[in-house]
């Protein structure tokens, strides 16, 4: 499919909250556990109704042309035939802490 243009729809925790974000690149990023997400995507300019959970995403992200995400706080990278809105969620109920990630790579036995 020539001249198809991709996008990703991106969800990840951060700070107690869900972030469900749209962009053009996402990758293995250069630092070591991290995914990088380039080209973030927000909705039509057009719409007459707006979202304001969108417009705040805009404000955080506003100048910002790539960024990475920690790889144990993404939850679903999804490639999508369009984007939606872009939204940030309350996390668990209560929840106020991230837990702190494990290991990624765990030693073997005997340490072969």
């Amino acid at each position: 499919m020539a001249g198809r243009v991709r996008r990703y729809r991106v969800v990840f925790h951060q700070q107690g909250r869900i972030y469900e974000i749209y962009a053009k690149k996402v990758v293995q990023g250069e630092l070591f556990g991290f995914v990088q997400v380039e080209g973030i995507l927000f909705g039509e300019k057009s719409q007459v109704v707006v979202d304001p959970s969108e417009e705040g995403l805009k404000r955080e992200f506003e100048g910002v042309r790539r960024f990475q995400v920690p790889i144990h706080a993404v939850l679903r990278i999804d490639e999508v035939d369009r984007e939606g809105a872009s939204r940030v969620t309350p996390g668990e109920k209560g929840s106020r802490v991230t837990p702190f990630p494990g290991p990624i790579y765990t030693p073997r036995p005997g340490g072969k």
